[in-house]
């Protein structure tokens, strides 16, 4: 459950990065709260459980091809479509992508923020099976 909890805010971390800081011309966050980017992580990570494994399967040859490099095209539609997701509700505390070029920079820092914060907490993330089995190899 902590793993759970932790993969959320490190998603909401990333999003408040390349959304709620307004580092990237062409994307707009209709609200900036702290709730709203835990709630794009959550829809962020919902999307990336249920659409990124059949995107891939069916992208699988042009993710070859292009020796993954189409993983960003993927990361990219993934990006815009919380986005869209979040600010279909009510509340409105989703992001509005003007632009392709928009969306691609802010899937790529996503990405980056997302990687760097695994590899901070990459102990804590680990099962706790694997943490018991290091411990006792001490």
């Amino acid at each position: 459950m902590n793993r759970l909890l932790l993969r959320w805010l490190i998603n909401g971390a990333a999003l408040y990065v390349a959304v709620g800081t307004g580092w990237i011309k062409g994307i707009t966050s209709a609200n900036d709260a702290w709730w709203t980017f835990l709630a794009l992580g959550v829809v962020f990570a919902v999307l990336n459980a249920l659409l990124r494994p059949i995107l891939k399967l069916l992208t699988c040859p042009l993710i070859l091809l292009t020796l993954g490099l189409f993983t960003v095209v993927i990361n990219t539609f993934l990006f815009w479509i919380t986005g869209l997701i979040g600010d279909s509700f009510p509340t409105s505390f989703g992001f509005r992508v003007e632009s392709i070029w928009a969306a691609l920079l802010g899937a790529l820092i996503v990405s980056l923020v997302n990687g760097f914060l695994t590899l901070a907490f990459r102990d804590e993330l680990k099962p706790q099976r694997q943490r018991d089995a290091r411990s006792r190899e001490r």
